[in-house]
């Protein structure tokens, strides 16, 4: 994967190489390049910075074998999108989830993005995760208990498909635990599985 160091804001053009108006259009809003450069390493996100995360996305998206253009476009603008706010996240807690950053990136993008599949796959797309860790562990189970796996999929049941594949592309970068991908493998109902890369995950 290319590491460019990020210091100068149009490097962001090079790492992400947008491809559509509307890619290249948000690559000029000073406060989503903001959000793109945003982050250290952690656990997780050991490339530290958004945006090396949506090159991981990106290269994940182009690895899924007979994926139509159509959905290639909508994966790609939910992958600039999905992370990119934050760094203005509230992570106080007990939690605010009107200022997650996947609806603060939803309430970004509307007037952009009339396209309600990618809208809906942006705001939860930490949605499956939060779910799997509900039902595995009673601390998050608290924390996270309005975060079901039936209402995600009343949610996103318009578009499960893409929401998967997303949360597979997604899932399947830095050093994140694969347990949740494989659980809503398992547990989400008419999925079409797909392989996205040959690596050892933890």
């Amino acid at each position: 994967m290319n590491r460019l160091p990020l210091d100068n804001p149009p490097e962001l053009d090079t790492l992400l190489l947008p491809e559509t108006p509307l890619e290249k259009q948000l690559l000029t809003f000073p406060e989503f390049r903001q959000g793109l450069l945003w982050g250290e390493p952690r656990f997780g996100h050991p490339e530290g910075k958004v945006a090396l995360h949506v090159r991981e996305v990106l290269d994940n998206i182009d690895q899924i074998a007979g994926l139509d253009e159509t959905m290639r476009r909508q994966l790609r603008l939910i992958a600039f999108a999905h992370d990119t706010f934050k760094y203005a996240e509230d992570r106080s807690r007990p939690r605010d989830w009107s200022k997650h950053h996947g609806l603060i990136a939803r309430r970004f993008m509307e007037p952009l993005c009339s396209d309600r599949s990618v809208l809906d796959v942006i705001e939860t797309h930490d949605d499956a995760y939060y779910a799997w860790l509900a039902q595995k562990h009673e601390h998050f189970g608290r924390e996270h208990r309005h975060k079901s796996l039936r209402a995600l999929l009343e949610r996103v049941g318009h578009c499960l498909q893409l929401y998967y594949l997303f949360f597979k592309c997604d899932t399947q970068t830095g050093d994140k635990t694969q347990a949740s991908l494989k659980w809503f493998e398992r547990m989400a109902p008419g999925i079409q599985w797909v392989a996205v890369r040959e690596r050892e995950w933890p």
